[in-house]
């Protein structure tokens, strides 16, 4: 496997290729959601530009990293607010291809114990391609490509191996680690997340130890939500638990695994110090889920490493 390169405060150049859609999250009474014709949560139904893609992007580049962001929107009307929006935000959209005949959508129904229900139309986001020829400066020039587990990413992966770049995928939900479609992210990537979602009737350590006996991913990371984190290092063959912890009152626990995978790799990539970067990326990913929406409720590093120095003085 790949190493990273080291870096102190150099400003990391990192290629993040995956969804930008627009989303809509809407808070509910609770689960299981009774019927009912109408209700009025005034100023609570909100619309904002997300995806995984772009939620790694913001937290990101509210890290201090310098992104090259490779995605796909459609030719509509929110294809066009997306690139508006992220003009505005000093956001090139050079690698930004308006391909797809509608831009993705998702609405989020979220319960007040945190627990939330995603509805993802992808249009048709699976089934576009995306031409990478225009990219290849762009991932010649990174320091490491994030490689979310989209269909249009499997020649990504191919170039920067070839190139010989540190790949960095989070397949998410996985209860199997032969899963045909995820193949070629598993067996492609140094650093690998995954959420403990799809592993609740199995044994996770040795779940991990499996997809690792066969892929041999370098460090391999399971988000358990308000468990914490499991960190499987390659180099030592050792597992490292990492409880959660609490920052802030939960208001919707979407985007929190894209906390974790963002920010775990902006510090990993300074520090090469994968005990502390996890240690990091739990203290933002409790933050984040302080405020809906998955594309809010980021830190800068300042403000992180002050709520890191917080929690490091309460516990001794």
């Amino acid at each position: 496997m790949l190493l990273l390169t080291l870096f102190s405060n150099n400003m990391a150049k990192i290629l993040v290729s995956g969804l930008i859609n627009i989303e809509t999250t809407c808070p509910i009474k609770g689960f299981p959601l009774d019927y009912f014709p109408i209700d009025y949560p005034f100023n609570q139904v909100k619309s904002v530009i997300s995806g995984v893609g772009y939620n790694l992007v913001n937290n990101l580049r509210k890290l201090g990293d310098s992104i090259c962001f490779c995605s796909m929107v459609g030719k509509d009307l929110h294809g066009k607010l997306i690139i508006d929006e992220l003009t505005e935000k000093e956001l090139s959209t050079a690698h930004i291809q308006p391909i797809l005949a509608a831009t993705p959508q998702s609405v989020i129904l979220s319960a007040p114990d945190g627990r939330r229900e995603i509805y993802c139309d992808l249009k048709d986001y699976q089934e576009a391609t995306y031409d990478f020829s225009t990219a290849v400066s762009a991932i010649n020039d990174a320091d490491l490509i994030i490689a979310c587990n989209s269909n249009f990413n499997r020649p990504l992966l191919k170039l920067a191996k070839g190139l010989q770049k540190p790949i960095a995928t989070d397949v998410h939900v996985l209860d199997d680690p032969y899963n045909a479609y995820n193949r070629d992210f598993l067996k492609n990537s140094d650093i690998l997340f995954l959420s403990d979602e799809g592993l609740k009737d199995k044994d996770i350590k040795a779940f991990v130890w499996e997809i690792y006996s066969f892929y041999h991913n370098k460090i391999i990371v399971v988000g358990c939500g308000e468990q914490g984190a499991i960190l499987f290092e390659a180099e030592t063959k050792n597992f490292t638990d990492f409880p959660a912890v609490y920052t802030r009152p939960v208001v919707a626990t979407s985007g929190a695994g894209d906390t974790l995978f963002s920010t775990f790799l902006h510090f990993y990539v300074k520090s090469h110090d994968v005990h502390q970067s996890l240690f990091y990326a739990t203290v933002a990913a409790s933050y984040k889920i302080g405020e809906a929406g998955s594309s809010n409720g980021f830190l800068n590093e300042t403000d992180l490493r002050k709520i890191v120095s917080q929690i490091e003085e309460s516990n001794g």
